[in-house]
């Protein structure tokens, strides 16, 4: 039972990064998704449009802590830590 709600903390964790990469790319974007991609793989910056999507991981860690779900807000902090280490990636290589 633990690691499922670990599991629904990282799904909502990874659909939160996501979600909040693309609606920065929709709202300050003047470019469609794919052409806003494509020049972020351009002039490396790759690793600024998820730390940008990352913000809306917040709150949701800070609202399952908030109702006392302590594994789900896990589950936010290791998809945010995934996020991390694979914007150092991009940064690195």
């Amino acid at each position: 039972m633990n690691k499922k709600e670990i599991l629904i903390g990282f799904v909502i964790g990874l659909i939160a990064n996501i979600t909040g990469t693309l609606l920065y790319i929709i709202i300050f974007s003047k470019l469609s998704i794919s052409e806003t991609y494509q020049a972020a793989v351009r002039e490396e910056h790759v690793g600024s449009l998820l730390a940008l999507g990352a913000i809306l991981n917040l709150i949701a860690f800070f609202a399952f802590l908030k109702l006392k779900r302590d594994l789900r807000a896990r589950g936010v902090l290791i998809a945010t830590i995934l996020t991390a280490l694979l914007i150092m990636y991009y940064k690195v290589f």
